[in-house]
């Protein structure tokens, strides 16, 4: 008899309920990440920018049908092996969203020989000549945005800086295309209101357009002028010379997303399935088989005005017990707490129950898992199984 691996197990076989699955599972509630898909959509819909989601948290292509359930559209990556697995599946418009190493412009580039509209991002000369320099190699066009530092949060070039035209300049000699500018408002993610939200939005779309309208008056096109984070999107007031707008973890949200202020607890869409494997109620402790290595070591919360631990500990369908955490976690064990100072009792948590943890920072969680187990609202039915793609 041949030994079957689990990622040779077939992905669409689903435990028939919450309670029988292997644990730790990753759990995705359907309606939530719907929900929340809509809600940002209709948020831009009156703005006159296209969206193109940033699916470097969900790397699933059932979540991107369900962002584009009629036909694939522009998308955003976060590594060349998203890029290639979306392609796979039919996406042609692909944004690699970050720096291109000199070392990568070559493998970017063979899927544009393949048809693909893959664009890379850069904000050196050298950076812009390795990647001319593979194009000629290949006999392949490329094509390339400028990144753009709007917060001081982590590379590209400041509006006004006249490395930006330099930059253009050594694309344009090379034959590379100048397809635009883009930007990230990393710092808003250290943000907690809506004014300051907005504040942030509007000095990232305010770097963006700067920085185009330098290229222009230099001569460049620079049709696309791309910005966005997940806060930013949800509180951008003006997105006046914007053409598109990033976001990705608003699929699913989390619980930075929540200590920021962009959604509720029951707008988390996804959890980590755990069962309890002991209890210290001498310590105020129940033990779970869910630790760091299903959870994430993540601890984004750690520097918000509530700080979640590992993750808030919720029942069955989803709803949160009141003040517990994941107090503490080693690689396979996970420590249930009452938050600091709760007046809460501790719950009456037998050997054997279940629990689902909501993580801080859902693309760390999510990483650690192969597929996500897809229920809808509060049923604890498994209608399915999601495969995720993962490397790099």
């Amino acid at each position: 008899m041949t030994e079957t691996t689990l990622l040779e197990q077939p992905v669409d076989a689903a435990a028939a309920t919450l309670g029988e699955l292997e644990t730790p599972s990753l759990v995705l509630d359907r309606d939530r990440m719907e929900r929340n898909i809509a809600r940002l959509r209709g948020r831009l819909a009156k703005f006159d920018v296209s969206l193109r989601p940033h699916l470097k948290t969900a790397k699933s292509i059932d979540v991107a049908q369900r962002l584009y359930p009629e036909a694939p559209g522009p998308i955003t990556v976060s590594t060349l092996a998203e890029a290639e697995y979306f392609a796979s599946h039919g996406f042609s418009d692909i944004t690699y969203a970050v720096g291109l190493a000199p070392d990568k412009a070559e493998r970017a580039l063979r899927l544009r020989g393949r048809g693909v509209d893959l664009k890379v991002v850069l904000d050196t000369v050298d950076q812009a000549r390795a990647l001319a320099a593979a194009g000629a190699a290949l006999g392949v066009s490329p094509a390339a945005l400028i990144e753009i530092d709007s917060d001081g949060h982590r590379g590209g070039l400041a509006p006004g800086d006249p490395a930006i035209g330099d930059v253009a300049a050594a694309l344009r000699d090379g034959g590379v295309e100048l397809m635009g500018v883009l930007t990230h408002a990393g710092e808003s993610y250290g943000l907690r209101t809506p004014d300051a939200l907005a504040e942030a939005a509007e000095g990232e779309r305010a770097a963006a357009v700067a920085a185009a309208a330098q290229l222009r008056r230099d001569g460049h096109e620079c049709p696309v002028v791309s910005v966005g984070s997940t806060p930013t999107a949800h509180f951008a007031r003006n997105l006046d010379g914007v053409t598109e707008m990033r976001a990705g973890v608003y699929m699913f949200f989390d619980l930075v997303m929540h200590g920021i202020g962009v959604c509720r607890l029951d707008d988390i869409a996804v959890s980590v399935l755990a069962t309890v494997i002991g209890r210290k109620p001498e310590k105020g402790w129940i033990l779970i088989d869910a630790g760091w290595m299903a959870l994430s070591r993540d601890r984004g919360t750690a520097s918000q005005a509530v700080d979640q631990r590992y993750g808030v500990v919720c029942d069955l369908e989803g709803r949160p017990y009141p003040d517990l955490l994941v107090a503490e976690a080693s690689q396979e064990h996970g420590i249930l707490a009452l938050r600091a100072g709760s007046d809460q009792p501790l719950p009456d948590l037998p050997v054997g129950a279940r629990v689902r943890i909501l993580p801080n920072h859902a693309c760390a969680t999510a990483a650690q898992h192969e597929a996500y187990n897809v229920v809808r609202g509060a049923s604890p039915v498994v209608e399915t199984r999601w495969p995720r793609m993962r490397g790099w």
